[in-house]
């Protein structure tokens, strides 16, 4: 039995608070026209990392983060062709040298699929008892995971996987130029509606999944909470697969990634002028 810290029996109620941080809108001015939204959530992420392991997961795991905005499968024909001299076959190694990896070309398929590889900024966390095995993952929705039909989807899938196999998920989605609500979304790529939907006026948003089997049927507990700028950010449970829960803190993350990035200034009221009375 993993020996469990006193964070994670707490109940759940009891981590929710607030604090003195207000929530930025990133994607608009002023904010966006000081800091660009790609370097916040890197720093988020990290500060998120930083907390997990040092405050809230027990020694049997880890959290890391990825982070890829934009394409990540990317070929460099150039490169490939100025390698091979055209011939299919690498010239930077001699033909049937010991150790010498060929390099094939495939012919041209005659079946292309068009399709999206979506941004993937995520916090992971491992478990290392039988070898690193993901069992929680947080999820920063960007720009480009709901920019059309299609990133939607992929994203929702990609939730969907991971509740499936038994992994917690929370999903925080602070972006204000696009307007789709990607936790909709997975309740409806997992066939459901009703309840479990948020209102469409919640643009903005943080949601946990608790994926679950019990002797009554499979289940996954929700923690839906609408966010809104100008107001602090919740704590929310985060599922390890096959054992408890544990914190997340996004208000005090998102607070030192705000101070990592120097944007704590742009909330706070300006400093009275010399000769000049602060107004009560």
């Amino acid at each position: 039995m993993v020996e469990e810290k006193t964070a994670l029996i707490e109940p759940i109620e009891s981590w929710t608070r607030y604090l003195k941080m207000p929530l930025l809108d990133h994607f608009h001015p002023p904010v966006s026209e000081r800091r660009h939204w790609e370097g916040f959530h890197g720093l988020w992420a990290a500060a998120l990392v930083e907390k997990l392991n040092e405050d809230a997961l027990p020694d049997e795991y880890f959290a890391d983060m990825q982070v890829h905005i934009g394409s990540q499968v990317e070929v460099d024909v150039a490169t490939l062709e100025e390698s091979t001299g055209g011939t299919g076959q690498s010239s930077a190694t001699p033909a049937g040298e010991a150790g010498a990896a060929p390099v094939c070309i495939p012919p041209d398929s005659p079946l292309v699929m068009p399709t999206v590889f979506p941004d993937d900024i995520e916090v992971q966390v491992f478990a290392t008892v039988t070898g690193a095995t993901l069992v929680a993952a947080i999820e920063l929705v960007s720009p480009g995971n709901k920019d059309r039909p299609e990133t939607c989807r992929l994203f929702a899938a990609k939730c969907v996987a991971y509740l499936t196999r038994g992994i917690g998920l929370v999903v925080i989605d602070i972006v204000t130029n696009r307007l789709a609500n990607l936790h909709n979304e997975v309740v409806r790529l997992l066939g459901h509606g009703g309840p479990f939907l948020l209102e469409p006026a919640a643009a903005l948003y943080a949601v946990a999944y608790r994926p679950s089997r019990k002797a009554s049927g499979d289940q996954i507990e929700v923690w839906p909470v609408p966010l809104a700028i100008g107001q602090s950010l919740p704590v929310l449970p985060l599922a390890l697969r096959n054992a408890g829960v544990v914190p997340v803190d996004f208000e005090a993350t998102y607070r030192e990634a705000c101070r990592r990035s120097r944007l704590e200034d742009s909330i706070r009221p300006p400093r009275p002028q010399a000769g000049t009375r602060a107004s009560r």
